[in-house]
């Protein structure tokens, strides 16, 4: 278990104590004290590594199966003897334009919090060393912990959403440039900011009605006094979710430009490849007329027959490319 244990610690009165290193007597010495909670957390921990938790505290074997697994959706669900919330922070890489999720699970029960993180990007450290710093918060129990670290993932979805935009202007000032670059790469531009869009969505939209619940009335081991922290993280993950659609919209909105220029340029090229061909079948129809070696043609014995002719493929051409030059043809 040392392996897997990032840090235990039992809080008394919004302070910090180091408590026995037995997770029952810790979590027994934490709920005999009555103003005192035990915190674990726990990083990628195996089956094997986890059950000593798992008895200890008496977690519901759906919920440890969800933690264990990992690959969950953000969800609230209410057992018997604890809560189970899964979270799903956010990274974004703008060296390499992509978001990546990870996934924070919280065990809350009687005077305990239990931390399981898998992957990068969970705030924990730094949630816990603000808390710390903070005992007012930490006094209002393991409802504190499950509020900051909350607090933390919608701030940093805010964060990667103005992260988003900036980079999805630039992509913008591409698409509408007036000379235009690449055009297949700007597509696939789009087409991998938009992956990487919903990535984020599915990380931040069913967070909705687990932060809902919690802000209300009817949830085991959330007092009163925490729900009105609670609706401020609700208020803040809408603000998230609005920085979202309206990314998605944007995006779809370029994509559909691109593709009209797209097709725009393409109508651009078949009229300039048209009246090429038109300025190219005029001669080639008088010459084939002329070619047809018939013996009786007009002026075609005439010492003057070869430069008309010449001369009027020539007037022709240049005519249709004046034609041409002024509908924008070329």
């Amino acid at each position: 278990m040392p392996c897997v244990i990032v840090d235990c610690a039992i809080y008394r009165d919004g302070r910090r104590t180091e408590g026995p290193a037995d997770f029952s007597d810790a979590l027994d010495e934490a709920r005999a004290d009555g103003h005192s909670f035990l915190w674990i957390g726990l990083h990628e921990p195996t089956e094997k590594e986890f059950e000593l938790v798992t008895s200890e505290f008496g977690l519901h074997p759906l919920a440890v199966e969800d933690a264990l697994k990992a690959h969950q959706r953000p969800k609230l669900e209410v057992y018997d003897d604890s809560l189970f919330v899964v979270l799903k922070p956010v990274v974004y890489d703008d060296a390499a334009d992509t978001v990546t999720t990870g996934e924070l699970m919280l065990f809350l029960g009687d005077s305990f919090v239990v931390t399981v993180r898998h992957g990068e990007g969970a705030p924990l450290a730094e949630v816990r060393r603000r808390l710390e710093e903070d005992p007012e918060v930490l006094r209002h129990g393991p409802s504190a912990v499950v509020y900051a670290v909350s607090d933390a993932v919608v701030d940093h979805y805010i964060e990667v959403a103005a992260e988003l935009q900036v980079d999805l202007e630039e992509l913008e000032a591409e698409v509408f440039a007036p000379v235009g670059g690449d055009t297949r790469n700007t597509a696939s531009r789009i087409y991998s900011f938009k992956r990487q869009v919903m990535e984020f969505r599915r990380a931040s939209w069913p967070l909705t009605d687990p932060m809902a619940r919690l802000s209300g009335a009817g949830v085991p081991f959330v007092p009163e006094p925490a729900r009105p922290f609670f609706r401020d993280v609700g208020d803040h993950l809408t603000r998230a979710n609005e920085s979202v659609d309206g990314l998605d919209r944007l995006l779809t909105d370029i994509l559909s430009a691109h593709l009209a220029q797209m097709g725009v340029q393409q109508n651009d090229d078949m009229r300039k490849i048209s009246a090429w061909a038109a300025m190219a079948a005029v001669p080639t129809m008088i010459a084939g007329v002329y070619g047809m070696n018939f013996d009786h043609m007009p002026e075609l014995r005439q010492p003057w027959g070869y430069p008309a002719a010449v001369l009027l493929m020539a007037g022709l051409v240049f005519w249709l490319h004046r034609y041409f030059k002024g509908r924008g043809w070329l």
